[in-house]
């Protein structure tokens, strides 16, 4: 289809609004307008099992979670919500309970009558995904509409009857073959799903609707999401409705908050977002201290923008581009041997005391060591809101590295946008995690935690290189050498700008898994840690498995209770392999294909990047 030009998601991009959005009750719960960023989670109990799936719901809402998810396979599954509200209402807990529904519409029907909030992926709804090639025509897809209104339309009515409200949740991962048949597996395929149930949704006057757009690559989420907003824009003023954000199968550790805050992080600072879910394949209590630190830092900021000249606001407000990615066209230079600009690799900097505190070390850092050092490059500090300045480095005949001078009042995302926007493209950029970098560890420790520099360096620099700006980045806000390096590398990982280590999508466990998530993953990633370059996806089951296996080599997808289904790309080629088997069917499945190294005696790359810059 053709898109209405121009689209445009954020009206400032130079400074913070939370995008304006009707009220949703889910409960007693408002989301959406005026009420504050809401935080969720799913259990990982199965859903037949009360007593463990009460438990764990009480856990959840014990550390802060306001609404908690829990999978209804089928209609038996769906039927005990009954007794699991009724168990935690008895408790004194009124945190909102969702229902998370695939593939089965009378599990939807059935949840619908015990939990505030029923979600529905229109990828899967009433469709069984088989990657079916197929043309069709216009009469022929609105047949297929008509089809999916006769199984949803029932849906939106009894929760319309009952006060439900519902989240139209659109996975990267499992587009229906009817959408990718005539979108593709992209953002804009991921948008028209969502509007399609949308839109017969309003043809019965119900408008409790929450819409999501989740991926697991940062790059795709993001786009998604932004596109929705335009979208949702263009369709009028009374599509106002709240958004949920979360990354899918972000993974686990430091990896997994990383890319989480590269996602959520990246929107909450354009005002976009009411409430989100930080998917961690880890126990599910783990994920609400990331996600609070995400709406405690990303959140909302008061005016970045102070000072910025009309021109320049102009300048920065690039419509149709900010949705899309594609990298600044910097020239390429030469900075202590190390070329940066263009198209060529980002680069890692690092100020002269770091880079002495480590010099004992940096020889057996192999290709993770820092590469320039900020105060031998050369580089430009400017305040991008000061034209005289700005128009004196635009004369110069030469590209010159430049960045944000520290202390100006602007939030580092608008600071780089706007210099981004007013300087010449061939100036390549240096990103810096923050304006006001802690000068000693125990000045840190004073001020924020470990987790707030982590989400809000990744949120920062991952938001900037997901626009496709910057050519260089340095992370300054943590203090200890090692630490701030390896910060940096694991964020150009998760932002998909230069990959040094086995990149793992993993999903979160929830009720639908087939074996231990958390423990597999460990297996697996004990098994491969070392393959530079390789992305592996560890799913629990088919929901989204074949799906994501699109953005990875190779997946390990839990096909039946203790069996093992391994894909390459989003191909299967092995099935029903016994668990205790299948890391080692996957590792020779990577030989196979070309892709497997031996590790080194001693150390694996990333152990070495690890350990060799612990604190």
């Amino acid at each position: 289809m053709t898109l209405p030009a121009p689209l445009t998601y954020c009206p400032d991009l130079l400074s913070y609004a939370r995008r304006p959005t009707r009220e949703v009750m889910v409960g007693h719960l408002g989301m959406g307008a005026d009420h504050p960023l809401r935080v969720q989670s799913m259990i990982t109990a199965d859903t037949r099992d009360t007593p463990a799936c009460v438990a764990e719901v009480l856990a959840l809402a014990e550390v802060g979670c306001e609404i908690v998810r829990i999978t209804a396979q089928t209609k038996i599954y769906a039927a005990n919500l009954r007794h699991i509200a009724h168990d935690v209402r008895a408790a004194g807990c009124q945190v909102p309970l969702v229902a998370d529904i695939h593939f089965k519409p009378d599990a939807a029907m059935e949840a619908a009558k015990w939990v505030e909030k029923v979600r529905v992926n229109p990828g899967n709804y009433s469709d069984k995904k088989k990657f079916a090639v197929r043309e069709y025509d216009d009469a022929q897809y609105a047949e297929e509409l008509e089809r999916i209104r006769a199984e949803f339309a029932p849906l939106v009515r009894r929760c319309k009857e009952l006060g439900r409200a519902m989240r139209i949740g659109t996975n990267h991962g499992s587009l229906s073959d009817r959408i990718m048949n005539r979108y593709g597996d992209t953002p804009l395929g991921m948008v028209e799903s969502a509007l399609e149930f949308a839109r017969i949704a309003r043809d019965d006057n119900y408008h409790q609707l929450i819409f999501s757009m989740k991926a697991s690559n940062p790059k795709v989420m993001i786009e998604a999401y932004r596109l929705l907003v335009a979208r949702l824009a263009t369709e009028g003023p009374d599509w106002n409705y709240p958004i949920h954000l979360g990354v899918t199968e972000a993974g686990d550790g430091e990896d997994g908050r990383i890319k989480s805050a590269i996602g959520i992080g990246s929107l909450l600072a354009d005002g976009i977002g009411d409430t989100i879910r930080v998917s961690l394949t880890e126990d599910s209590i783990h994920e609400i201290p990331v996600a609070q630190a995400l709406v405690r830092g990303c959140g909302g900021h008061s005016a970045g923008g102070c000072g910025v000249p009309p021109q320049a606001v102009e300048a920065a407000s690039r419509g149709d581009s900010s949705i899309t990615y594609q990298r600044r066209k910097s020239s390429v230079i030469s900075v202590m041997g190390h070329e940066l600009g263009g198209e060529r690799t980002v680069r890692v900097f690092t100020t002269q005391d770091r880079w002495n505190a480590i010099a004992h070390k940096i020889a057996a850092m192999g290709e993770f060591k820092p590469e320039v050092i900020l105060e031998q490059s050369g580089v430009c500090s400017l305040d991008p809101r000061d034209t005289a300045a700005i128009a004196q480095l635009n004369a110069a005949a030469e590209p010159q590295l430049i960045t944000v001078a520290d202390g100006i009042a602007m939030e580092v995302i608008h600071a780089f946008r706007l210099l981004a926007a007013s300087a010449d493209p061939r100036h390549p950029i240096l990103l810096k995690d923050t304006l006001s970098p802690a000068p000693t560890q125990e000045g840190a420790e004073a001020g924020e935690s470990e987790l707030d520099t982590t989400l809000s360096a990744a949120c920062n620099l991952g938001s900037l290189l997901c626009d496709g700006i910057g050519d260089a980045i340095i992370v300054r806000g943590e203090p200890a050498p090692g630490s701030s390096l390896r910060l940096a590398y694991n964020i150009l990982q998760a932002a998909g700008t230069r990959i040094f280590k086995t990149d793992y999508v993993a999903c979160p466990s929830c009720g639908r898994t087939l074996f231990n998530l958390q423990h597999t993953t460990q297996k697996i990633r004990a098994a491969t840690g070392h393959l530079k370059g390789v992305r592996i996806a560890v799913m629990g089951c088919i929901v989204n498995g074949p799906g994501e296996m699109a953005d990875a080599d190779f997946g390990y997808v839990g096909g039946a209770p203790g069996k093992i289904n391994l894909y390459v790309g989003k191909t299967p080629v092995q099935f029903n392999i016994p668990e205790s088997e299948a890391v080692t069917h996957l590792t020779d499945l990577i030989r196979e294909h070309g892709k497997w190294i031996d590790p080194p005696a001693a150390t694996s790359h990333t152990d070495s990047l690890d350990s060799g810059m612990a604190r």
